[in-house]
């Protein structure tokens, strides 16, 4: 009996002894395991023979561990019930603590990897309902599984009052799917037993890379034009933010030629952008028939974007503000935040002057059209440039530019490949969440040729990461980052 037919049974009286000879099975090598014998060296098999009200289980412990009691460390788990057709598979820190494993466990890519492997997993299979979990931080062996998620499993009951505190992840697959439960179960056995440094054998390997890159698709996800347009459809006001050199203000001009058929226009803001440039505001003019200056209303670029929209209604106009956080946004705005309210039809503000407007009118209000979209691009490593507040993210939705392997691997030599796996695998792994924003874009690694690929990279990245190393920008793997950089310098 293999692995997954184990995991498919209820609890029986057997059942631990067929966990036990499963587990050897899948360690053993050869035609019928899954990884290589030596494998069997880097985990200790635990399989008590338990009554099922006594939270029975069969686990992958740390080898380190006394052959029977309590354990520590990191382990893989399964948790058999009487009332489930299926084990519940789990991921759980032994009740004796970290043990050895506490680098593992407290690395941020063990439990950012958990994370995109469940999120992955519901949004595959759970059809609108959650049926696996996992824990912000594995090493907090003091939070409990949340008492809702405890409720939707009454099957598991025993098994998590006991050990809910040290079950960082889980996964109840959907009753009849069975591939559901063979993505759970090898998604996170594999993902263990690499933690030992372990990895499939060759008739396996295909398997364990198509579940890993589609769950680590997750954490680096694909933006293009049309979800940008169809997220300004449904909420008229967005941010698209990301690290440097992923191509964000690119995409905006992509959406506007696309998405709006080339309406719509762009402004980019700066330290110096004020609400009388870009709301309305007194400028200075002159005449001939006076000598100096007057002054008089002139309107910003927002009213000539609402003039635009509205002589073009009812197609949709883009009004795109490049680098948005370079500026104060809520004084550039000023009353007219008012106006950006995406869920009203329209709202109307007084102005402090009578503005000329489209068509020789004059306006004392001013009113956004439901047409007038506005999308905002932001550079989320520049820490020395103003925070956006409450109310301004309140009224955008934002979302996140990634790096895109496949855009280097489409355009630039080997060696960008190479360059850009490597970064990416530094930061998956040792960033905390604040850290792996700052991951740099793919047109860092923009070069097809192998003769210049080094010095583009010494002279293009290796800048930028010094840099955030000087800001203090990477706590924790700036050691790794510096050891990255020489690996660049010697090519």
């Amino acid at each position: 009996m293999d692995l997954l037919e184990v995991v498919s049974q209820k609890w029986h009286d057997k059942w631990h002894e067929e966990a036990e000879a499963a587990f050897k099975q899948t360690l053993g090598g050869g035609v019928v395991g899954r990884y290589p014998a030596s494998a069997a060296h880097t985990v200790q098999i635990r399989s008590p023979k338990l009554a099922e009200d006594g939270a029975p289980f069969a686990a992958l412990i740390h080898p380190n561990n006394q052959s029977s009691g309590g354990y520590a460390g990191m382990s893989f788990v399964l948790f058999p019930s009487a009332d489930a057709p299926a084990a519940l598979i789990a991921m759980v820190v032994g009740t004796l603590g970290l043990g050895d494993d506490a680098p593992t466990l407290g690395r941020p890519g063990h439990s950012r990897r958990l994370s995109a492997l469940t999120g992955w997993l519901n949004n595959q299979f759970g059809q609108g309902k959650q049926f696996a979990w996992a824990k912000t931080d594995p090493a907090a062996i003091d939070n409990d599984v949340p008492e809702d998620l405890r409720k939707q499993w009454p099957q598991f009951q025993s098994s998590l009052r006991k050990y809910g505190k040290v079950v960082y992840a889980f996964a109840v697959p959907p009753t009849g799917e069975r591939e559901a439960l063979r993505s759970a179960l090898f998604g996170f056995l594999d993902l263990a037993m690499e933690e030992r440094s372990v990895l499939p054998l060759t008739a396996h390997q295909r398997e364990r890379e198509a579940i890993q890159a589609a769950y680590l698709a997750r954490t680096m996800p694909d933006l293009s034009a049309a979800d940008v347009g169809a997220l300004l459809a449904r909420r008229r006001y967005a941010i698209v933010e990301g690290p440097p050199g992923t191509g964000k203000t690119r995409l905006a001009h992509e959406v506007r030629n696309t998405v709006y058929g080339g309406r719509g226009t762009t402004v980019q803001f700066h330290p110096g952008t004020t609400y009388e440039n870009f709301v309305g505001g007194l400028a200075p003019v002159t005449g001939d028939d006076q000598v100096g200056l007057r002054f008089e209303p002139r309107p910003g670029f927002l009213m000539d974007a609402i003039d635009a929209a509205e002589q073009c209604d009812p197609e949709p106009y883009l009004l795109h503000l490049d680098e948005v956080n370079r500026a104060d946004l809520a004084k550039v705005l000023g009353e007219a935040i008012y106006l950006l309210e995406p869920a009203e039809a329209s709202r109307t503000v007084r102005l402090p002057y009578e503005f000329q407007r489209v068509g020789g009118r004059k306006s004392l209000t001013l009113t956004v059209p439901r047409n007038l979209h506005i999308l905002g691009t932001m550079n989320s490593a520049d820490r020395s440039i103003a925070i956006l507040d409450v109310a301004i993210r309140r009224r955008f939705a934002f979302i996140r530019l990634w790096p895109q392997r496949k855009v280097v691997e489409a355009l630039s030599a080997p060696v960008m490949l190479e360059a850009f796996d490597r970064l990416s695998a530094i930061f998956l792994d040792w960033a905390t969440d604040e850290a792996f924003a700052l991951l740099p874009g793919h047109s860092y690694f923009l070069d097809s040729e192998s003769r210049t690929a080094p010095a583009t990279l010494k002279q293009n990245l290796v800048p930028l990461l010094e840099e955030y190393l000087a800001q203090g920008y990477l706590p924790g793997f700036a050691e790794s980052i510096r050891a990255y950089i020489q690996w660049v310098e010697s090519l």
